[in-house]
């Protein structure tokens, strides 16, 4: 070393504190001390310290590994043949690892079809984590061998939907994955009966802004529906009704209150339900609403 005159300089690229007058390495691993900045986006001129973050709606949770394709060590060197093997080997195991592992392979399936119908359903990203947690406790307790995966999906989401309280009825997930309604609840029975799950009743209340806007009605028969809603579920009248036809009906008879000019079709096609289902319940609220 050249004693107290000494001037060391770090040499970021290979980890290297070398002397700059006599060239002496006096430490090949020195410590980091950067802020680690990447680019992961090669659309922004920006940098950033932070990667996408880890979530339960990717296959690996967003925590996959890369082993570069080009053989040089971080100085820029070529690797030796020994070394050199040793990476190849390694390059074919991990890849190995994540496309050819069968539940690795169920796992891709499943999300990236979670992505797809994130857009078609409107879901939040809430309900995405919530609808990959229940799959991979199904996944865990091989609810999945033997049946649909897309049907198993399915099922998550309704689930996940009736959970957080978003108005997605099977219905509306019937239509937007193609799959019969009755595999999506005969799914559906088995993930609360497998896994424990405790649903939440549907909110009628969801129901009426949800038909309401579909059927483009006024901002006044939809207040007149939701207090004749709140007066129904304080009188215990709407236990045991489905909440989407109760929800129709209840817009009908406001839409006769205020004079609107709306046939029990037009509720019944935005609501998902049948012109013989809102006149029975038509029926039904009158006379128990006459009789109070």
């Amino acid at each position: 070393m050249c004693g107290k005159d000494q001037q060391l300089v770090t040499d970021l690229e290979s980890g290297e504190i070398v002397c700059s007058k006599c060239g002496l390495v006096s430490s090949d691993r020195v410590q980091e001390s950067r802020a680690e900045w990447r680019i992961f986006n090669s659309e922004s001129n920006g940098r950033s310290r932070v990667g996408s973050p880890s979530s339960l709606a990717y296959h690996d949770m967003g925590l996959a590994t890369v082993i570069g394709k080009e053989n040089r060590d971080s100085s820029g060197h070529q690797l030796e043949p020994s070394m050199n093997a040793s990476i190849q080997r390694l390059r074919t195991w991990d890849f190995r690892s994540q496309a050819h592992s069968p539940t690795k392979r169920n796992l891709m399936h499943a999300f990236s079809e979670l992505g797809r119908l994130k857009d078609k359903l409107g879901l939040s990203d809430a309900i995405m984590e919530k609808t990959a947690y229940l799959y991979r406790k199904a996944h865990e307790k091989h609810l999945v061998r033997g049946r649909s995966t897309s049907s198993i999906l399915a099922a998550a989401i309704y689930a996940s939907c009736r959970e957080l309280g978003a108005s997605r009825t099977l219905k509306d997930v019937a239509k937007a994955t193609d799959i019969k309604r009755k595999a999506i609840s005969r799914s559906y029975r088995i993930l609360v009966l497998e896994l424990d799950i405790k649903v939440p009743l549907a909110d009628p209340m969801k129901c009426i802004a949800k038909i309401a806007n579909s059927a483009k009605l006024t901002e006044k028969t939809k207040r007149m529906a939701m207090d004749t809603m709140n007066d129904l579920i304080g009188k215990e009248i709407s236990a045991g009704k489905l909440p989407m036809g109760l929800a129709a009906t209840v817009l009908y008879m406001s839409c006769l209150a205020n004079g609107e000019s709306k046939t029990q079709k037009d509720i019944a096609d935005m609501a998902g339900v049948t012109e013989v289902t809102i006149r029975n319940r038509f029926k039904d609220l009158k006379a128990k609403l006459e009789l109070e």
